[in-house]
């Protein structure tokens, strides 16, 4: 991860987990290459199953770090929202998540998972991609600081 959103070969991986392919698409096309002009350029790093997405977590390697992770709290047999919280208590400096919730008023869920943002189905493109560039300058300031 480098610290400028402003050089071209700046990178922040970014995980996209759900249950539902249409659901990730979705996420990426709202996101793009780059939700704002001051963030890196997204790699998006997919996973379908809780047991991939905790793999990727804990996975070692400064290459394959994980800087933010967008959970869909739909997902099934294993919901976002549960796994945020487990991630969150079992992940050594876990990533800020964005917690994807079927309703507004799944707010207080979404506060119990410790998710540091919360966008509602249906997918807003526009909400989606300033939640997720707010987390990313989050993550840039606490990497370099």
């Amino acid at each position: 991860m480098v610290v400028s959103g402003t050089d071209t070969g700046a990178r922040m991986r970014v995980l996209v987990y759900s249950d539902n392919a249409d659901t990730r698409e979705q996420v990426r096309l709202a996101i793009g290459r780059r939700p704002a002009a001051d963030v890196p350029r997204v790699e998006f790093v997919e996973c379908a199953t809780a047991p991939v997405v905790l793999r990727k977590l804990e996975d070692t390697d400064p290459a394959a770090a994980i800087d933010v992770a967008v959970l869909d709290g739909e997902a099934s047999p294993v919901g976002g929202m549960g796994l945020c919280r487990q991630i969150k208590d079992e992940i050594y400096r876990c990533p800020p998540v964005l917690l994807l919730v079927g309703r507004r008023d799944d707010g207080w869920l979404a506060t119990w998972s410790q998710a540091e943002q919360v966008v509602s189905h249906p997918i807003d493109p526009v909400a989606l991609a300033e939640s997720l560039a707010e987390l990313m300058r989050r993550r840039v300031a606490a990497l370099s600081g």
